[in-house]
């Protein structure tokens, strides 16, 4: 876990790249095992630990797992604005054209989405 904080985009690119190396169930033992939803919230760093969140609760949907309800509270988080990935908001500001925004939202990821974090795809990492 990130003991200095990172940018969030670099911080998504590693947890897709943990999820990748270390397979959907052992990610989430690992992430429950260490505590890292609670210590990024502990943090304050309330981003970091909501997509944390969604990223677990996606992997359990998709596996067929329930959702772990010690985070049940914690589910109800939501940010004000919609955080946008920064690909999409620089592909936006180079057309001049919002219209992608909206076609991400629509294709964002039901978990993520719930804390307006927009996300549409975990696997595609190298």
């Amino acid at each position: 876990m990130f003991q200095k904080r990172v940018d969030f985009e670099l911080f998504k690119s590693e947890i897709c790249h943990r999820v990748k190396r270390e397979g959907d169930i052992d990610f989430i033992i690992n992430v429950l095992k260490d505590e890292e939803i609670a210590e990024y919230f502990e943090k304050k760093w309330h981003l970091e630990s909501l997509y944390l969140l969604a990223m677990v609760d996606y992997l359990c949907r998709i596996n067929n797992m329930p959702l772990i309800s010690m985070f049940d509270e914690l589910r109800q988080g939501k940010f004000k604005e919609i955080i946008y990935p920064a690909s999409v908001l620089l592909y936006c500001s180079i057309t001049k054209n919002e219209e992608y925004k909206e076609e991400c939202l629509r294709c964002a990821i039901p978990e993520f989405l719930r804390h307006n974090i927009v996300e549409a795809e975990i696997r595609n990492v190298c």
